[in-house]
C-alpha cells in the first residue's frame, strides 16, 4: 500500500511538470482508486500534494525564464501584469480562476510565472478547487465501478481536450507579443495624479 501510494505521488508530480498535454490529475486518481483501491482520504491529499508541486515548480520555471525574453518582450509582459493590477478585482478574478476553472492548469500556472503574480494566493486558490474537484471524483469512483474508469477515460484524448490545449498554448504564446497597454485602467479620483496643461 505505501508502494502505491508512492508511486501515485511520483506519478502525478511527473504529470504536473509537464507544461502540456499531460493527462488530467483526476483521471489519475480514478485510475488508482479502482486499480490500486487507495484510501480514498489518503488518494486526495496525495493528489492534491503532488499537483499543487508540479503546478507550482512550472510557475517558478516560467518566472526564471522570463530572464531569456528580449527586452522588448518583457516590457509587454510588465504591461500584461499592470493591464491586470489596474483592474479592481483583478487579483480577485485570478483567484477564483484558479479555484473553480474547469481550463487545465499548467498553462495558468505558466502564465502567472511569465507574469509574476504572487503565487501564495494563486497556489491556495489551486488547492482549494483541487480539494473539492478531487473529492468527488475520487468519491464517484468508489461508488461506481470500471466502468466509469473507461468512460472518463474516452474523455480524455476526446478532440475537444487537445483543442482547449493547443488554444491555450497558444495564448501563452502570445502573452509576450501583445500590446497589453489599452487595458490598463487609469487610476481616478482624488488618488489620480491631476495635469493641467494651462498651469505654470
Amino acid at each position: 500500500m505505501i508502494g502505491h501510494c508512492l508511486a501515485a505521488f511520483g506519478i502525478i508530480l511527473g504529470v504536473n511538470l509537464m507544461p502540456a498535454f499531460g493527462p488530467p490529475t483526476w483521471s489519475l486518481l480514478v485510475f488508482f482508486r479502482l486499480n490500486w483501491h487507495l484510501n480514498p482520504v489518503a488518494l486526495v491529499l496525495i493528489g492534491v500534494t503532488a499537483a499543487t508541486m508540479g503546478r507550482v515548480v512550472l510557475a517558478l520555471a516560467a518566472r526564471r525564464l522570463r530572464d531569456h525574453f528580449p527586452p522588448k518582450a518583457l516590457a509587454r509582459l510588465g504591461t500584461a501584469q499592470e493591464a491586470l493590477e489596474s483592474h479592481r478585482f483583478g487579483t480577485m478574478a485570478v483567484f477564483v480562476l484558479f479555484v473553480i476553472s474547469p481550463l487545465p492548469s499548467a498553462q495558468l500556472f505558466l502564465a502567472a510565472g511569465l507574469l509574476e503574480l504572487p503565487l501564495v494566493p494563486i497556489t491556495i486558490g489551486f488547492v482549494i478547487g483541487r480539494m473539492f474537484s478531487y473529492s468527488l471524483y475520487v468519491t464517484l469512483a468508489t461508488l461506481a465501478d470500471k466502468s466509469l474508469g473507461s468512460a472518463l477515460g474516452n474523455m480524455i484524448g476526446s478532440p475537444w481536450a487537445i483543442l482547449v490545449e493547443v488554444v491555450l498554448l497558444a495564448a501563452l504564446a502570445a502573452l509576450p507579443l501583445v500590446d497589453w497597454s489599452r487595458f490598463i485602467r487609469h487610476k481616478s479620483g482624488p488618488d489620480a495624479v491631476e495635469s493641467d496643461p494651462g498651469a505654470d
